[in-house]
């Protein structure tokens, strides 16, 4: 059977190409052994269920490893203790079913809840099974509950988290699970954020127990280099290994979904487009993965729409995220503003020293995009659209009569609008103008390391060629001078010879227009507003 990318519930070795996690695992069975309690939270499709299931068989050998998902467990189930515990106890006996080594009593008794024959059981009597089960068992038990978030918003859970922490405690008097390991994306730690305002008795979380949980679970480019040269050897492209595995990384920070999302697209979407012709040679290479950035970008997936539901559901995370976007401003981490938590629990940012940056450039673009739509009513917007036929010839896009009509369009809309305006709107302004033009075709992303108030970066990919069009504040004719010999150095970095500067200039005698300039071999197109 021929081995496929995966995106769709977990990755199985003999059916799928996967990172090698081995590592990992190793790292998270130390933390078993050490008998620690713990959480594994991540943003959604980051690989938690994979890692789990993977958990299991490893720690088999040593361990009787009870593996539990709670989106089996229904609503009703967390109503009342005695039908949570009649639920609970039949997902054990499912999951400990196929292993050796249950003491029958235990089975029994478990059963006996399962079944109702026992009336009113509670959590400390369930537990009280446990314990029992503990003491006798021949190996020592791990306890791993998958989607635990889900049941997080109610009061039931809550007393489920106090009875774990309770045995944890105790663990010394009375024998319980060796480790407990929760996985969802909402850390239980901070329960009140999934608990409805109204519900104030559900706030405080009991599991001030739990263990950090440091185990980084996105690929690296070594992770993804092995995955490529598995298939590599089963499909023999001719691929550049490494540099695929480079590029994918820049795209996506690791993320495991979009790195097996994007792999899949250019194994079987790329390859077999009319384009490619059914080449998976030309598939893997920077055109074909270009396409296949175009491609999830603008087709819905599952991910994307988590996100975006996100959103809906916390305004506040629109203003963190519109603030990294398009103000430029740095945002430091501080612990505890809830915001900023938010925006690294679902995924959409992650910290880079002490600062918070958007997680990757495929969400980059995503949010770019997103928070556009609201803008679309602009008459920027409306000019790009009247325009947008002029800039494509014979599938190249001339960027500089894009600045000339940007020039031209800006100055007449918003030329009295003032340095704030510049500041603050100007560069949302061009990617609205550059939006409709490249839009199904071509993509831009910002250059994280060059986004602030003075300056940014915009690298955009249109048809297998990619442009850096420099987006700054005019600051005095020192800091221009300075500004062109940092796009020529940017320029050597992606091994270019022309580069495009936009300044947004609020001098009254200024000189508005587009010129040529040269800086060494390279050619430099500056546009002024």
């Amino acid at each position: 059977m021929r081995k496929i990318f995966n995106i769709s519930a977990d990755c199985k070795p003999d059916l799928h190409y996967m990172v090698d996690i081995s590592e990992r695992l190793s790292q998270i069975k130390e933390m078993v052994d050490a008998g620690q309690y713990f959480t594994v939270n991540r943003a959604r499709q980051y690989g938690k269920t994979t890692m789990l299931r993977a958990l299991e068989k490893y720690l088999a050998k040593e361990y009787t490893v009870v593996s539990i998902d709670f989106q089996m467990v229904s609503d009703a189930d967390f109503e009342k203790e005695v039908f949570f515990s009649a639920a609970f106890s039949r997902e054990v006996l499912d999951a400990a079913g196929e292993q050796e080594g249950m003491p029958k009593e235990v089975a029994e008794e478990l059963e006996a809840f399962a079944c109702g024959r026992v009336a009113n059981v509670t959590l400390s009597r369930l537990f009280h099974c446990f314990q029992k089960w503990c003491r006798i068992s021949e190996k020592k038990i791990v306890l791993m509950i998958d989607e635990v978030d889900s049941a997080s918003n109610n009061q039931i859970f809550v007393d489920f988290l106090a009875q774990l922490r309770g045995s944890y405690i105790n663990r010394d008097r009375r024998p319980t699970f060796q480790s407990v390991i929760l996985a969802g994306v909402y850390d239980v730690k901070n329960i009140k954020r999934k608990i409805r305002p109204e519900d104030a008795h559900k706030v405080n979380s009991p599991w001030n127990i739990a263990a950090e949980f440091s185990v980084d679970m996105s690929f690296s480019v070594k992770d993804i280099q092995g995955m490529l040269k598995e298939y590599e050897r089963d499909n023999v492209t001719g691929m550049d290994v490494s540099e695929m595995a480079e590029r994918i990384y820049d795209y996506t920070a690791g993320y495991p979904f979009l790195v097996s999302w994007l792999c899949k697209l250019m194994d079987e979407r790329v390859s077999e487009s009319s384009e490619f012709a059914g080449d998976k040679g030309r598939a893997w290479t920077k055109e074909g993965f270009l396409d296949a950035v175009n491609i999830l970008l603008t087709e819905p997936n599952t991910l994307f729409d988590s996100l975006f539901h996100k959103l809906e559901d916390y305004p506040e995370l629109e203003q963190v995220l519109k603030r990294l976007l398009f103000e430029g401003k740095e945002i430091p981490y501080v612990l505890g503003d809830r915001p900023i938590e938010m925006a690294l629990m679902f995924g959409f940012v992650r910290r880079s020293g002490n600062l918070v940056i958007v997680a990757n450039r495929i969400f980059e673009t995503l949010l770019y995009n997103f928070f556009l739509i609201g803008t679309q009513q602009e008459k920027i917007y409306d000019e790009a659209l009247k325009d947008k036929n002029q800039f494509i010839q014979n599938g190249h896009l001339d960027m500089h009569l894009v600045l000339e009509k940007f020039v031209l369009h800006f100055n007449d809309l918003y030329g009295e609008l003032g340095q704030t305006f510049y500041e603050e709107d100007g560069r949302r302004f061009f990617l609205l103008y550059l939006r409709p033009i490249i839009n199904g075709t071509g993509h831009y992303y910002v250059e994280a390391q060059t986004r602030n108030r003075e300056r940014t970066d915009i690298i955009v990919d249109y048809g297998g060629e990619q442009f850096i069009v420099e987006l700054k504040v005019w600051r005095g004719d020192a800091y221009h001078t300075r500004g062109e010999k940092q796009i020529s150095d940017y320029l050597d970095y992606y091994h270019l010879k022309k580069g495009y500067m936009l300044s947004f200039n609020f001098n009254k005698k200024k000189e508005s227009g587009v010129r040529e300039v040269l800086i060494g071999n390279k050619l430099l197109i500056e546009a002024v507003v």
